[in-house]
């Protein structure tokens, strides 16, 4: 079991940039393929990054690619999210989920952990 806790969301203004963090407790997340992803109001959960255990490999949202970031430091059990060049559209929380289970990176149904989100506000 593991509990995963996010940080770092907030109200920014468009074309600012925020570095969100997920830190887990209870066991470590060094072995663990790591994902983001973000719910708008009134949408499903879209997946939007994730590394896998040592950060060698990572994959992306494409609509996300060039602004998005993922990275982790596995000393501090933790990962992050880089945002750049917010845009409105930008606006959900987004959750840190770990142990992918399944085949589908993007599907939410195939990750065993969820973090409780942080909110992230872009205004126009």
């Amino acid at each position: 079991q593991v509990q995963l806790v996010e940080s770092g969301g907030g109200l920014v203004q468009a074309g600012d940039s925020l570095r969100l963090s997920c830190t887990g407790s209870g066991r470590t997340i060094g072995t663990d393929t790591m994902g983001w992803f973000r719910q708008a109001p009134g949408k499903e959960r879209q997946f939007v990054a994730a590394i896998n255990w040592s950060g060698g490999r990572t994959w992306y949202a494409d609509s996300l690619k060039g602004r998005f970031t993922i990275s982790r430091d596995n000393a501090k059990n933790t990962v992050y999210l880089q945002m750049n060049s917010l845009k409105f559209e930008d606006t959900a929380v987004y959750h840190c989920a770990a142990h992918l289970k399944g085949p589908k990176l993007a599907g939410p149904a195939d990750w065993d952990y969820w973090g409780q989100g942080t909110q992230v506000t872009v205004s126009s």
